[in-house]
């Protein structure tokens, strides 16, 4: 786990080293055990390296002998030793035991086409002097940010925005952006907030060089072909692919552990790990010392029918103020105040290892969220294609397009057109498993794969995750989505999978989600703090950019007259970004000095 950033200059123009030096310092927090970078005319590659695999030996950025070949990485590949094995004996033979040698050494022999081979999740950067080229590759599924910012001249490209933002300086709002944002609760890529930045998408790389930028789709989901077989041969595949998936992500010259919530993810997560390990696997969790909120028994069942070695640290359910600091380390807002909560457990778990396997991706995969039982009724079959499209993009907005009219005084293109595309991508599938697609794209890039990185990456933490592996997606999407949803049960067969390993107790447990009563305070003791971020001194009243309508949602809420939970945490998120990056001459590094992140 690391960062990486750099540029290439159209123009042959060169930034100035203390450019280079200050994007390397707005990612000093993903990478604090070393940094180096190569420079040439016009273009630059550089890395802020988090050190777990051969500690010594894996300095960032690796040439090839010939110095016509540069590479530095941001994250790990898992199947490293394998490709290192298949290069011995020919020229490009690795040299150390580092994964990122390995990818040197597969470009100097097959050149793009073997990110094929990776099993792992990653953002490169490659430069060739041979093509004059900067090239840019992002993993299957997004785990690894990768931003661009192109200005027609010099395109600068960073693991996170901030660091982009130490060379260009502050960006406008970018409308679309902001239109997302509304819609969906976080902004999915392409899009950010920032004018002219934009994500390199999940498995796609760029070329860039002096014709400009070059985008090529090196995977595709949408590919995937249904199958039909029994489902113990579901099982038992799925099985067999998590079981290989975790076992190849204990791949680490550090200590590291697990987070262990008692939910059925992480704790198959766990109880892989512990089938592969000669001792205790060390887990964490965070519960709340309000027992009404508090589930870390779920956790300690887990911790005690896997004999592993569990720190749990009970807190105050209210940890609002963090919210500002989470906000900064994401560079953009986002409604989920469960970022909260995952910032704790990632600072409890840091103060004993380097990386941890999480259970991200489950849900996704497999149908475990309730709004897709609480959508996928019986008269969903009724509805044509279009409708059924306009329903489910109902069922996920935070804000309808009316609302986002009265709230919003700038004009963007519809949300709604971004979530067709997609839809029209995999119009062969089942409807199930068309709607898991959108969250594939959107939700998890976008919102629930920036959780565990960039929180954890605020305390200089890896996350990784054995069901994002790339193996366990395919055969997801193979899967007929009746198999995951069905009779109203959610992850019916996954559930069925795992309860041998985890127990039937965990594995038909109700999933909980980060449930304490946000919305009662916003009515009682956090009605100032309200005040301050909707009302008239907010940042986005006073630009300008939203009416009051968002104010009197908040009144209405307050009243009992509606709930507006989210929509109001959507908007004090928004004024919290507002803040941190839209009211300083430079944002990041003033953001930096005014939020006490201890």
């Amino acid at each position: 786990m690391c960062g990486v950033f750099g540029y290439f200059d159209r123009t042959g123009r060169s930034l100035p080293h203390d450019g280079l030096a200050a994007m390397s310092a707005a990612l000093a927090h993903r990478g604090p055990d070393d940094r180096g970078m190569l420079a040439d005319e016009g273009l630059a590659i550089g890395n802020t390296r988090l050190s777990i695999i051969d500690i010594d030996g894996g300095h960032q950025p690796f040439v090839s002998e010939d110095g016509d070949v540069a590479v530095v990485q941001n994250g790990e590949i898992y199947n490293y030793i394998e490709l290192a094995q298949s290069l011995k004996g020919t020229p490009f033979e690795c040299r150390t035991q580092c994964d990122t040698e390995v990818l040197l050494r597969l470009y100097q022999r097959d050149g793009i086409g073997f990110l094929s081979q990776l099993n792992g999740m990653f953002a490169i950067a490659i430069y060739d002097r041979r093509k004059r080229a900067v090239l840019l590759a992002r993993d299957r599924v997004g785990v690894k940010p990768l931003f661009v910012h192109n200005d027609g001249v010099r395109i600068t490209f960073a693991s996170e925005i901030k660091s982009i933002l130490a060379v260009t300086g502050p960006r406008d709002i970018d409308p679309e952006g902001l239109s997302q944002y509304l819609t969906f609760n976080y902004v999915p890529p392409p899009y950010t907030m920032f004018q002219g930045i934009r994500h390199v998408e999940p498995g796609t790389w760029l070329e860039l060089s002096r014709a400009g930028v070059k985008a090529t789709r090196w995977w595709d989901l949408a590919a995937v072909d249904r199958v039909e077989q029994s489902e113990a041969r579901w099982i038992d595949e799925l099985m067999g692919l998590l079981d290989d998936a975790v076992r190849i992500r204990l791949r680490a010259d550090v200590n590291f552990g697990a987070f262990l919530s008692g939910g059925i993810d992480s704790s198959t997560v766990t109880g892989l790990m512990a089938r592969h390990m000669s001792k205790p696997v060390r887990t964490f969790s965070i519960g709340f010392h309000d027992p009404r909120y508090d589930e870390t028994q779920f956790a300690e069942t887990a911790a005690k029918r896997f004999d592993t070695s569990h720190i749990s640290k009970r807190v105050d359910p209210q940890m609002l103020d963090l919210w500002p600091m989470a906000t900064f380390y994401c560079d953009q807002p986002h409604g989920d105040v469960s970022f909260l909560p995952t910032y704790k457990v990632s600072e409890l778990a840091a103060e004993h290892v380097k990386m941890v396997l999480t259970g991200d991706g489950g849900d996704e995969l497999f149908a475990g969220y309730d709004k897709y039982r609480d959508f996928f009724t019986p008269n969903v079959d009724e509805l044509d294609q279009d409708a059924f499209r306009r329903s489910y993009y109902r069922n996920i907005s935070l804000f309808d397009d009316r609302a986002k009219s009265t709230l919003y005084r700038r004009v963007a293109s519809d949300a709604f057109d971004r979530v067709s595309a997609l839809f029209d991508e995999v119009k062969h599938w089942d409807r199930i498993n068309q709607a898991l697609y959108l969250d594939m794209q959107l939700l998890l890039p976008g919102n629930n794969l920036v959780k565990p990185d960039r929180m954890g990456m605020a305390v200089s933490l890896e996350a990784r995750t054995p069901f994002l592996d790339y193996r366990v997606v395919e055969l997801a999407f193979r899967m007929p989505g009746a198999l995951k949803l069905k009779n109203g049960v959610t992850k019916w067969l996954l559930k069925q999978a795992v309860a041998p390993l985890i127990g039937t107790d965990l594995a038909y447990r109700s999933k909980q989600m980060f449930t304490v009563p946000v919305g009662d305070w916003f009515r009682s003791e956090l009605r100032d703090y309200c005040e301050l971020h909707l009302g008239a001194r907010s940042h986005f009243r006073r630009s300008d950019v939203l009416t009051d309508s968002g104010y009197q949602s908040f009144r209405k809420h307050c009243s009992g007259e509606q709930n507006n939970t989210r929509q109001i945490r959507a908007l004090i998120a928004l004024d919290h970004w507002a803040n941190a990056f839209q009211t300083a001459a430079t944002p990041a590094a003033e953001a930096s000095a005014r939020i006490n992140f201890n």
